[in-house]
């Protein structure tokens, strides 16, 4: 039986509320399916339909607008707790409601949050971002899919790659530009409805983990959006997927946190059952509590920031890197102490070893990461506002 306790900060006691709430539901909802829908590569729609139903779509979004009203925050701490039982099912949440959905939210017109989040915010569609592409990964620069202005909209060409929940989604916000010899200057960022001509899915991605979430392929054919869904201004594409992408890191965060604690909670159960005591068993258990509770105070203070309006450009990516990198070392600790069992579907162990591993290349590698915190380190400290004492000049 899942232990619904989980060892990290102390927050706010409707913080608690709304974890036990999440976690009640996951474990009710989403727990006894989890080995089925991962084992089949069943996308979940009923259990989608659930989440939809109790506001778990549109945790941080206006009650106006179809939302719950809540925080980042609370999103953050939901997106633990699901995918704690099931990271395919996590990963859903968190592609919709940040990339999905936020865009939209943050930069789009009061027309387009009207029309579009509050459908996506209520869970009537599933939202999707199109970004990577097979030649564009890390370096949006390099960014192929085109947009030809016309006199009422544009016409998109080209091909998105690795892109979650789109088979079943309502709206893809895309990226592409507008001028290719402009680098990141040129991209500019569009809704695009599925049932647009010229939109078509392509392959489906056949993953190493992460089995019961949708990946596919997405093709522009000549597809025209209508000069009312354009998001944001022409060339504003770069600012719009770089901040979206920010809050998304802290979702992925989230998602990676809750692959790490539930791997633990199998470790915990497994060792329930058969007692070993030993130096090395205690090892294992400590360091890998000590790591998750750290992971945790670094995604959350990310959230927390981001509720307070600051910029988390290098608090987003430490989260996030250290929070996949935790959950890919967890769930290999949890195999090393289970052992050859673990190899088996018997365990969710298995599962979740193979699901972690996108928390470090998806939404950013963990080089990108680190990246953009030594980037962010190193202005700051050229700006003087990360400087020691020692080093300020003395009268």
């Amino acid at each position: 039986m899942l232990n619904l306790q989980i060892d990290g900060p102390r927050i706010d006691a409707r913080y608690e509320s709304f974890r036990s709430q999440v976690a009640s539901f996951a474990r009710k909802e989403i727990l006894p399916y989890a080995s089925e829908i991962y084992q089949k590569e069943i996308f979940p729609f009923d259990i989608v339909k659930k989440l939809a139903e109790n506001g778990y779509l549109g945790i941080p979004y206006p009650k106006e607008l179809g939302g719950l009203g809540l925080d980042y925050l609370s999103y953050a701490i939901a997106a633990e707790e699901i995918s704690r039982v099931c990271a395919s099912t996590g990963l859903t949440v968190c592609a919709h409601t940040s990339l999905g959905t936020y865009p939209i939210y943050r930069f789009g017109t009061e027309a387009q949050k009207k029309k579009y989040v509050t459908q996506l915010a209520s869970g009537k569609i599933l939202g999707a971002f199109g970004l990577t592409e097979p030649n564009a990964g890390s370096d949006a620069a390099a960014t192929e899919t085109t947009a030809k202005k016309t006199s009422d909209g544009y016409i998109l060409n080209g091909t998105k790659r690795f892109i979650t929940s789109a088979e079943y989604a309502g709206t893809v916000v895309v990226a592409a530009t507008l001028d290719k010899s402009l680098g990141v200057k040129g991209i500019t960022c569009f809704i695009v409805e599925t049932g647009y001509k010229g939109y078509s899915i392509g392959q489906r991605e056949h993953k190493l983990g992460l089995l019961a979430s949708n990946t596919v392929e997405l093709i522009f054919e000549d597809c025209f959006v209508p000069k009312e869904n354009i998001l944001g201004q022409e060339y504003d594409g770069y600012k719009i997927f770089m901040e979206t992408l920010d809050g998304g890191r802290i979702s992925i965060g989230g998602h990676a946190l809750g692959i790490a604690q539930g791997t633990l909670d199998v470790g915990l159960e497994w060792l329930s059952k058969h007692p070993v005591k030993s130096q090395q068993v205690s090892k294992i258990i400590a360091d890998v509590t000590t790591h998750i509770y750290a992971a945790r105070l670094m995604v959350y203070d990310a959230a927390m920031k981001k509720d307070a309006g600051v910029r988390v450009d290098q608090e987003a990516a430490m989260a996030k890197l250290y929070a996949s990198e935790v959950g890919t070392w967890a769930a290999g600790e949890m195999m090393r102490l289970i052992g050859l069992a673990s190899l088996t579907k018997d365990y969710a162990v298995e599962r979740f070893y193979r699901d972690a591993k996108l928390s470090e290349i998806g939404e950013g590698t963990s080089e990108v990461m680190r990246l953009i915190i030594a980037r962010e380190m190193i202005r700051k400290f050229q700006a003087g506002t990360d400087k020691p004492d020692i080093f300020q000049k003395t009268k």
